[in-house]
């Protein structure tokens, strides 16, 4: 079994045996270069979604999409719409 498709499974094989042999500290730095990336493409997302609105608006609808609505509305409040805010 593999965990990509599109991968043929000796090359899996090499990519698993190097992760594992990578020391923690570069582990993360890994992972923080993925969450950065994501967090960059979900914003690019919003902004090409919603191009009149703010960035806080779009830091506030990103926060929808990490924490879901229900906890981004209890921690950060509702949207504001493009009306109140300068």
């Amino acid at each position: 079994m593999t965990l990509s498709l599109d991968t043929a499974p000796e090359i899996e094989a090499i990519q698993v045996a190097h992760l594992r042999k990578m020391p923690i500290h570069r582990k993360l730095a890994l992972v923080n270069q993925m969450y950065q990336s994501v967090h960059t493409l979900a914003l690019a997302g919003l902004k090409q979604r919603y191009p009149d609105e703010t960035f806080v608006q779009h830091q506030r609808r990103l926060a929808d999409l990490v924490l879901g609505e229900d906890l981004a509305s209890q921690v950060y409040g509702p949207i504001l719409e493009n009306k109140l805010c300068p």
